[in-house]
C-alpha cells in the first residue's frame, strides 16, 4: 500500500527505567514509513545509552538541555516530514497496530484533524489499572474540558502547522490546549480501539505535582476567554464548569480538600452537571475536611474503584502531560 509517512516524537528526561520499552513499542509497529525521533534533555542515567543502542532505526536524535516537555517536542516538530505527527512520552507505549489504525481512520476521514483512541493505564511495572474509554468528542466538548488521552491521538501535520506549535508556558494541560487550537481547524475522530498505553508512577508529576494540573486548567479557560475566533462555540459557562471541575479533581488528588470543594462549588456555579458528575469526590472531599480521610477506602469501594495514587479521569479521560517543568519525567 502507499502508506504516508508517520512521524513520531518521543521527548525524554531520566527515563531511564522505561524508554526501552517505549522505544521497542514504536519500532515493533513494523509500520513501512516510519520517521521516528527522540529528544532527550541531557539525561544522565543511562538513557543515551539506551538511545544510542537503536540509533540506526531513528530519523534523528538528541541529547541537551532544554526548556521542558514543549520544547523537547516542538524541535521534533520542526524536523518532521510526515503527513501524520504524534508524540509518545518516554514512558508511554503503542499498543501493536496503533499507528496503521490510525493511519486507515485518517483515509477513512480525510477532513479529520486529530484521531484518538482508547488507552491502557498501567503501572511502573507495566500491569493493568484502567482502560480509559472514550467517545467522539467535539469542539464545544473540548472547551467544556472533556480530555483525551494524548499518547492514543495523532494528529495530521498540515493542520499542526495551521494551529502552531505547543505552548512553552503550559507544562501541564499543554496538550489540551495544542487540541483546542486544532480542532477549532479541523474535526478530531474517536477510533473506538485500544491505541496505546500509559503508566503511572511515583516519578510522575501528575503524581508530585497534581494541583498544578487544575490550576492550568484554570488558565485555559482564561485564554479561552480572550479568543474571540472559538465565536459561537464558547460557552462561558460550559468553559468555566469544566475547568473547576478538573480543578476539584487535582485538588482532592493532591489532598486539599478545602480547595476542592471550593473549586467545586465555582463548578456548580457555573454548570451543575459538570459538578454534580463528581459528587462522589465531592463527598470524599467534605469527610476529609471533617478529618474522616480514613474513609477513602469506603469512597473508592463506592466508586467501583480502587485507588493506586493514580492522575484521575475526567469524564472518562486523563490527561496525558506528566513531564516536570524545565525537564522531563
Amino acid at each position: 500500500m502507499d502508506l504516508p509517512r508517520v512521524t513520531v516524537i518521543t521527548p525524554s528526561f531520566n527515563q531511564a527505567d522505561f524508554l526501552e520499552q517505549t522505544i521497542q513499542s514504536v519500532l515493533s509497529q513494523n509500520y513501512p514509513n516510519l520517521e521516528y525521533m527522540i529528544v532527550d534533555g541531557g539525561s544522565t542515567d543511562g538513557s543515551v545509552e539506551i538511545i544510542r543502542k537503536y540509533g540506526d532505526r531513528l530519523a534523528w536524535w538528541v541529547s541537551e538541555m532544554d526548556r521542558g516537555q514543549a520544547e523537547a517536542i516542538n524541535k521534533g516538530f520542526a524536523r518532521a516530514t510526515g503527513e501524520l505527527v504524534a508524540w509518545l512520552n518516554s514512558d508511554d507505549l503503542f499498543q501493536p497496530g496503533s499507528i496503521l489504525a490510525a493511519v486507515e481512520a485518517f483515509r477513512s476521514h480525510p477532513e479529520a484533524g486529530i484521531v484518538y483512541g482508547d488507552v491502557l493505564s498501567i503501572n511502573a511495572a507495566g500491569e493493568p489499572i484502567n482502560l480509559m474509554k472514550f467517545t467522539p468528542y467535539t469542539l464545544q466538548d473540548l472547551m467544556a474540558f472533556k480530555i483525551i488521552s494524548q499518547p492514543g491521538a495523532m494528529m495530521r501535520r498540515a493542520v499542526l502547522q495551521q494551529a502552531g506549535d505547543l505552548e512553552l508556558r503550559f507544562h501541564y494541560m499543554l496538550d489540551h490546549h495544542l487540541w483546542l487550537r486544532m480542532v477549532r481547524l479541523a474535526p478530531m475522530v474517536y477510533l473506538p480501539r485500544q491505541q496505546a498505553a500509559a503508566r503511572f508512577h511515583p516519578a510522575a508529576k501528575n503524581l508530585a505535582q497534581a494541583p498544578k494540573f487544575g490550576e492550568e486548567a484554570l488558565l485555559v479557560a482564561a485564554w479561552l476567554a480572550a479568543q474571540p475566533e472559538f465565536g459561537p462555540d464558547y460557552h462561558p459557562r460550559k468553559v468555566w464548569g469544566g475547568a473547576y471541575r478538573v480543578n476539584g479533581w487535582y485538588q482532592v488528588e493532591g489532598d486539599h480538600p478545602a480547595a476542592a470543594l471550593r473549586s467545586y462549588a465555582r463548578s456548580f456555579a457555573n454548570d451543575p452537571g459538570a459538578a454534580l458528575a463528581d459528587w462522589r469526590r465531592m463527598l470524599y472531599a467534605g469527610l476529609a475536611l471533617l478529618g474522616l480521610a480514613r474513609l477513602k477506602g469506603v469512597y473508592y469501594a463506592a466508586r467501583g474503584q480502587i485507588r493506586r495514587r493514580t492522575r484521575p479521569e475526567i469524564y472518562g479521560e486523563r490527561h496525558a502531560t506528566r513531564q516536570d517543568p524545565p525537564r522531563h519525567s
